[in-house]
């Protein structure tokens, strides 16, 4: 099978696009007992963390009564606080 004349000339650009995430320092990593968990792992149990203790801190208040959608209320609340982290450590 042939591939057609432009897509054989753009496809070394495309494999550069494709390779430019790759980098040779690595990913962010932390070393915990000795092995190393990558930092978007550390986020998120930061952000599950964050997601548990506002909702004993809602409970506790009598918030968590008002709310009508727990469910996403708890899962932003908690991915916000995972995303924030990963800026914090990890951002610009």
């Amino acid at each position: 099978m042939h591939l057609p004349r432009t897509l054989r000339h753009q496809a070394p650009s495309l494999l550069l696009l494709v390779a430019g995430g790759c980098s040779l320092h690595g990913a962010p990593a932390f070393s915990i007992a000795g092995a190393y968990f990558p930092g978007w792992m550390i986020c998120a149990l930061i952000g599950v963390g964050v997601a548990v203790g506002l909702r004993v801190a809602f409970v506790l208040a009598g918030i968590d009564a008002v709310l009508s959608l727990r469910l996403f209320t708890y899962t932003s609340l908690g991915v916000m606080a995972a995303l924030l982290s990963w800026l914090l450590c990890f951002g610009p």
